[in-house]
C-alpha cells in the first residue's frame, strides 16, 4: 500500500458488476489465444518499431492498440482528438478504471505511460509496457516523486505526450477518486497543455459494467479471464478539449492544484 497515494475502496466482491452477457468458453479461449499472440508480437517489435519516424510509429501503435483490444472482445467507440494545440508534449490525464485503459488510450493517443513498479513485474504484459518507454513510479518512496517530476516534464518539453492516471489508483467506475495534484506539476514546469479524458465501459445493451474494473487484490489474470469471457463488452473514450498551460499563479502549487481541480472537472463533466 504506498504511503502517499489514495488507495480505492472499491473491491472485487462489493464493486462488481452483476453477472453479464458471456461468450462460450472455446470463444474464450480463441480470445485468450489471439491476445497472447499480438502481446507477444508488440514484445518483439516493438525495438525495431521505436526506430521509426514518429507519425509511422504512431499510427502502428494505434493499430496494434485496435487489434489487442479486439481479440479481448473489447468494442471501442472513441470521440474527440488527441492532443493538444500544435501537435507538442502535452499531459493526457484519464479515469483509471482497469488495465485496458492503457491499449485504450493508446487507440487515440500514443504517449509514454507513468505506472506504478509492480506493473513491470506482470507476466509478459510488463516487458510489453516496459519496452514502450512508460516511466515506472514507487508508490512507496515519496522522496523519488520529485525527479519522476522532472522527468514527465522533459519529456513534455522535448513534444512527447504523457499518459497520467491522477487518480492514484484503479477505481470500479461506479466510484472515482480525487485527482492528485503532484504530476501536474510537469506541466506546469513544462508550460504544456492538459488533455482531460474520460474512459466508460458499457455492455453492448448501453448498460454500464465494471466488469474490466481491476480494484483491491484482484490479480492481472483473474481480470483478464473476466474481460474475455464477456460478451458486448464496449469501452467510451472521450478525449476531452485541452487545458492551456496555466497562467500567473500566486504559487507552484497553485497552479497544479487548479489544472488538477479543472482536469478532474471536465473528466467527471461537471461544467
Amino acid at each position: 500500500m504506498s504511503v502517499w497515494l489514495p488507495t480505492a475502496t472499491c473491491r472485487p466482491e462489493t464493486c462488481l458488476a452483476e453477472p453479464s452477457p458471456e461468450v462460450s468458453h472455446p470463444r474464450r479461449v480463441l480470445r485468450l489465444t489471439a491476445c497472447l499472440a499480438a502481446v507477444v508480437a508488440g514484445v518483439v517489435l516493438t525495438p525495431p518499431v521505436r526506430l521509426l519516424p514518429y507519425d509511422t510509429r504512431d499510427r502502428l501503435i494505434r493499430l496494434w492498440a485496435r487489434v489487442l483490444l479486439r481479440t479481448l472482445g473489447v468494442a471501442v467507440h472513441l470521440t474527440g482528438a488527441g492532443g493538444g494545440p500544435g501537435g507538442g508534449g502535452v499531459l493526457v490525464v484519464a479515469n483509471h478504471v482497469s488495465w485496458l485503459d492503457i491499449p485504450l488510450l493508446a487507440v487515440g493517443r500514443p504517449g509514454r505511460s507513468l505506472a506504478k513498479t509492480e506493473v513491470r513485474q506482470w507476466p509478459v504484459l510488463g516487458r510489453l509496457i516496459a519496452g514502450g518507454g512508460t516511466v515506472f513510479l514507487d508508490r512507496d518512496r515519496l522522496r523519488t516523486l520529485p525527479d519522476t517530476v522532472t522527468a514527465v516534464a522533459e519529456m513534455l518539453r522535448s513534444g512527447q505526450p504523457v499518459i497520467v492516471f491522477p487518480e492514484g489508483s484503479t477505481w470500479c467506475g461506479r466510484e472515482s477518486g480525487r485527482f492528485r495534484p503532484a504530476l501536474f506539476q510537469a506541466a506546469v514546469e513544462a508550460g504544456a497543455f492538459v488533455q482531460p479524458v474520460t474512459i466508460r465501459y458499457r455492455l453492448a445493451d448501453g448498460r454500464p459494467t465494471s466488469v474490466p474494473a481491476f480494484v483491491g487484490d484482484d490479480g492481472l489474470l483473474t481480470s483478464l479471464a473476466r474481460v474475455v469471457a464477456a460478451r458486448g463488452l464496449v469501452a467510451e473514450v472521450t478525449f476531452l478539449p485541452p487545458i492551456p498551460p496555466p497562467g500567473p499563479q500566486p504559487t507552484r502549487a497553485g497552479a497544479r492544484r487548479d489544472l488538477a481541480r479543472r482536469a478532474q472537472a471536465a473528466v467527471e463533466g461537471i461544467h
